[in-house]
């Protein structure tokens, strides 16, 4: 009797063992580009143990970076996360292909107003659906400037000389000086390109440094009274240090829109399209917020939100902080090319 029942015991751990141990095959994979740090990485594992398909995953730190990098066509990618403007020049240029909706049903969390702000750049909705969104404003130190802050003027008027970050991103930049000097920041007019390209040489001097996500961890650390931020990272600034403010300036600014398309020469469509229905999915895509704390566009994950949350304008924007805001698209070819020569001039030592 004993030696049955050390029998069923030993039987019993070897089922539990295997059982624990049994991970799904592996039936395919997919080449993933994204942004920069703007995925929980638990998210593709998850992703891969539901499916069985593999996700092998690169990060751009900016959209240039990953435009440049997709084009030379050294590695296959099936699908890209890019913002609006370099999302429109993909799809210009024939980059996408165009998504079925039957294959997306999670797409209905995604609120009807991004569909809409999403068209600008991709009409129609054919190609793209939309992952986060958000604003560019000032992350400043409230203890440090006393002074209320409500123009992009803090950042021209040389009061804070050294003490200012810039975003280290050509569109971000010249659209500011855009933007205080009273123009649409996708302008095609020389003259106001070169006058914005003016302003941002006068306040170079002013500038610590061209940062990126970094730009947050100055003003937290106190290295640094204020910085150019997106609307996500100024969110994590203020859980870091509490005397930090963000403010979207009145003259307006970017409302970006990152999203998601699947490449032209994609192999297995129908796993690209779980991959995009799969983060449109309301638990997957609360567990991403909670790891970027971005702006999402799925209400689903907006209802679920605490009281406290809804009211942070950093995660939820109000209908009036984006009035003056635009959604950055492509300049013609030729203005593209001088931001480019003026952006190298204004970069240079």
């Amino acid at each position: 009797m004993k030696k049955l029942f050390f029998t069923f015991v030993i039987v019993s751990i070897m089922l539990a063992m295997t059982g624990c141990g049994k991970k799904r095959e592996i039936t395919g994979s997919l080449t993933v580009f994204n942004l920069g740090d703007y995925m929980d990485p638990d998210v593709l594992d998850k992703f891969t143990e539901e499916t069985g398909i593999e996700i092998k995953y690169e990060e751009a730190l900016t959209p240039e970076e990953m435009y440049t990098k997709y084009k030379a066509g050294a590695i296959d990618y099936d699908l890209l996360c890019c913002t609006d403007y370099m999302t429109q020049k993909l799809i210009q240029e024939g980059e996408y292909q165009e998504l079925d909706p039957s294959l997306l049903p999670n797409k209905t969390n995604i609120g009807e107003k991004y569909w809409i702000n999403s068209e600008i750049f991709d009409p129609g909705n054919k190609y793209t659906v939309p992952y986060f969104w958000g604003t560019l404003g000032i992350l400043y130190d409230t203890s440090r400037v006393k002074e209320p802050i409500d123009s992009w003027e803090v950042l021209f008027n040389g009061k804070y000389k050294g003490e200012i970050i810039m975003q280290n991103s050509m569109r971000d930049s010249y659209l500011i000086a855009l933007k205080y000097l009273g123009y649409s920041l996708n302008t095609n007019e020389e003259n106001e390109i070169r006058e914005a390209h003016e302003l941002l040489l006068k306040q170079k001097p002013d500038v610590q440094a061209y940062l990126v996500d970094e730009a947050r961890d100055e003003v937290v650390a106190g290295n640094a009274i204020m910085a150019v931020a997106y609307s996500g990272e100024a969110h994590l600034g203020k859980l870091y240090n509490e005397n930090l403010a963000y403010v979207v300036p009145k003259e307006g600014t970017n409302l970006w829109i990152d999203s998601w398309g699947i490449t032209k020469n994609c192999k297995d469509v129908e796993a690209a399209h779980k991959f995009i229905d799969f983060l449109c999915r309301e638990d997957v895509a609360k567990t991403n917020f909670e790891y970027i704390y971005y702006s999402t566009p799925n209400e689903a994950v907006i209802a679920s939100l605490t009281d406290a949350q809804r009211k942070d304008e950093t995660l939820v924007p109000p209908e009036n902080a984006t009035e003056n805001c635009e959604v950055c698209v492509q300049n013609t070819p030729e203005i593209t090319e001088l931001m480019n020569k003026l952006w190298k001039e204004l970069k240079s030592d």
